[in-house]
């Protein structure tokens, strides 16, 4: 009977072995990423789209686009009073350039993150989600990462909440139209506080966002990629529109991804909406 020479397969063990305990990748290589962007503008009373291009319906976090509902709930929950009532000063952990007192404006201006945390604090697990839900605010999970109990402060952010373009719009049509569950009160504060600009002619109000996608401890992983958000609305004349703008590069990059988003896409509405007459 022939014997079977086993030194291949042992020898093939050694090199498994060698190249585990020298930390060599272990797995095939995976496609390479390809960047996601979507451009998304409707009329906001009609709902017609006058120009969408890109990947519109896919969900990723919010990030700080998520400071609209909230400054909704903020006032109709009575946390938040006007433009400058609460002014707060940081008991979160903040990086340095938010280590201030914050006022809701400031918030909104700066995208402070201890003070959306202060706000969801001050809600409650039971309040927050079912203001949320109420809103029909993308996939409404604001249950947060896997067993940290951290929905409170962290499920907005590269977490468990998610929203695709086509439903960040629709939620803004809706606000503006006035149809959420909360007092004329939150409608009127939450659009004075959200910041202007002008676009060849459009006065623009809006709110970046920016994250990064993934298990940031894996620097091979999705954790690497940039994402920037910019939603809102505009008017010009007797026109008004709601947008979103989404961008996720194949990398990370050191740029706040939002404000970047944010400067191209006003640079490029007025182009746009003339595309779509």
């Amino acid at each position: 009977m022939r014997q079977i020479d086993h030194r291949p397969f042992v020898f093939a063990l050694v090199l498994y072995l060698l190249a585990w305990l020298l930390g060599f990748p272990m797995r095939a290589q995976s496609a390479p990423l390809k960047e996601v962007e979507c451009t998304l503008i409707l009329d906001a009373t009609s709902g017609e789209t006058l120009y969408r291009d890109g990947v519109c319906d896919q969900r990723f976090s919010p990030a700080s686009t998520f400071k609209v509902p909230l400054a909704l709930i903020g006032y109709d929950a009575g946390i938040l009073s006007d433009e400058h009532t609460p002014a707060w000063v940081p008991e979160f952990k903040a990086v340095k350039r938010d280590q201030k007192t914050v006022d809701p404006t400031i918030w909104e201006k700066d995208s402070v993150l201890w003070f959306s945390r202060e706000i969801t604090r001050r809600l409650g697990n039971e309040r927050f989600a079912g203001y949320v839900s109420k809103f029909d605010y993308g996939n409404t999970d604001v249950s947060g990462n896997a067993g940290k109990n951290d929905g409170l402060t962290r499920s907005w952010v590269n977490s468990s909440l998610k929203i695709s373009p086509v439903e960040q719009v629709d939620f803004l049509r809706r606000l503006l139209a006035r149809k959420l569950p909360v007092s004329d009160k939150a409608y009127s504060m939450t659009e004075a506080i959200l910041p202007t600009f002008q676009a060849g002619g459009w006065t623009v109000q809006g709110k970046t966002g920016t994250t990064r996608l993934g298990d940031s401890a894996d620097k091979r992983s999705l954790g690497w990629r940039s994402l920037g958000w910019f939603v809102g609305w505009a008017n010009k004349d007797t026109r008004n529109i709601v947008f979103a703008r989404l961008v996720i590069d194949t990398k990370r990059s050191d740029t706040p991804k939002g404000p970047q988003t944010r400067a191209i896409f006003l640079k490029e509405l007025p182009n746009l909406i003339n595309k779509s007459k």
